[in-house]
């Protein structure tokens, strides 16, 4: 069946609370290159630790069943 594709916090490929893990997922993409683009983001002045938090909190994380 089709399965719609959601984004969800990964409760696997974490670090810290998954988003990045759950980005790389949904966008079928490595989460370590998610991590790293976060990195550079965070550093280069934008506020990516805060958006960071908020998807925390926002995004659900993923069932285990």
């Amino acid at each position: 069946g089709f399965m719609k594709k959601e984004l969800r916090r990964s409760t696997t490929d974490r670090v810290f609370a998954g988003v990045c893990g759950g980005l790389g997922e949904y966008f079928g993409i490595d989460s370590n290159i998610v991590r790293v683009l976060w990195v550079l983001f965070a550093l280069g002045g934008g506020s990516g630790l805060l958006v960071y938090i908020i998807c925390a909190l926002l995004i659900p994380e993923e069932s285990t069943w």
